[in-house]
């Protein structure tokens, strides 16, 4: 494993009006997404970023027309380490690439996982992603979610996805493996934010951050159904928390399904795989961008992931399978 080598971001902006009375820091994390307001309140204390070509602090207000000049030096992943990870590499470019994460892969190092993760096995891939935010990650699966994620590997290409995700104009899409037999697809318009009571989790609460999913159904079981899901935003945990709010939590959910429910008379071979199953049956499946260079339309598709299809047979041979929907 090899520490990686550091670069240098310089930027010249202009405050818009529209940012007048907030704070530099809160100013600088709108017109620079692609870092985080601790990265920009170290080089502001460390003077790499100048207002009028003079030092600021992080709290000082701004009022729209300041000339702000970033040079500043990018350092390191902190303390992550490049380390000799297979990658599933869907795409790739001299902007980005596409992988094909597994279930069980942590997508960034995090309390109880300082190593092991996407990001280790991308430094590892291509060193040049040390001078780029999180090592390009713009978006993240959980752990044991699988299936599509793109990686930025220029600041450019990180400045183009970010707007992407915040414009809604990245396309994901999902399978998703749940409990209970839906009659007719949907929308789910509901806010999350964090569990009052259990901070581990995520929940549909009042205050929460604005959260929207897209559902269909693709085919249907004896109690079960498998859905194409669609993000329009992209919420920690919602499609899980979205889809046990209208009662049907994933399969394989450990944090919001509850107990496996078998359909009655069901083999016990399929009763086992449902009671076994190790993890929340989803898979981003399909994955559609604008290339941050060429301005071209591009998508991505990837087979099942294997336990997840392979679940799916057991449904689909057993008694009491209704027919797919058209």
């Amino acid at each position: 494993m090899n520490r990686l080598p550091r670069d240098r971001v310089q930027r010249h902006l202009q405050i818009d009006s529209t940012l007048a009375g907030r704070r530099l820091d809160q100013a600088l994390a709108t017109l620079m997404p692609e870092f985080s307001r601790s990265r920009l309140q170290q080089w502001i204390d460390a003077g790499q970023i100048l207002v009028d070509d003079g030092p600021r602090r992080s709290r000082d207000k701004v009022w729209g027309g300041e000339s702000v000049r970033v040079q500043a030096e990018l350092e390191a992943q902190g303390d992550c380490l490049a380390q000799a990870i297979a990658l599933n590499l869907v795409y790739e470019d001299e902007q980005l690439l596409v992988v094909d994460k597994p279930a069980g892969l942590v997508v960034h190092p995090a309390a109880g996982n300082p190593d092991g993760t996407l990001q280790n096995a991308l430094l590892h891939h291509e060193p040049a992603l040390a001078a780029v935010p999180r090592a390009g990650i713009v978006h993240r699966l959980d752990k044991d979610t699988s299936g599509l994620l793109v990686v930025a590997k220029t600041l450019q290409a990180h400045n183009s996805l970010v707007n992407q995700l915040q414009a809604r104009a990245v396309h994901r899409e999902y399978r998703a493996l749940v409990q209970g037999h839906l009659v007719a697809g949907g929308s789910v318009d509901a806010p999350i934010g964090r569990h009052p009571t259990q901070r581990v989790k995520m929940a549909v609460v009042r205050n929460g951050r604005e959260a929207v999913t897209h559902y269909r159904i693709l085919e249907s079981f004896a109690s079960h159904s498998l859905l194409s899901v669609e993000l329009e935003t992209g919420r920690t945990h919602q499609i899980r928390v979205h889809m046990a709010h209208i009662r049907h939590a994933l399969v394989g959910d450990p944090l919001y399904g509850g107990r496996p429910r078998p359909p009655q008379g069901c083999s016990p071979q399929l009763r086992s795989a449902l009671q076994q199953f190790p993890r929340q049956a989803l898979h981003a499946i399909r994955l559609g961008l604008i290339h941050p260079q060429s301005g071209e339309a591009m998508s991505w598709q990837v087979p099942m992931a294997r336990d997840l299809d392979a679940l799916l047979d057991l449904l689909r041979s057993d008694v009491g399978h209704a027919d797919p929907h058209p």
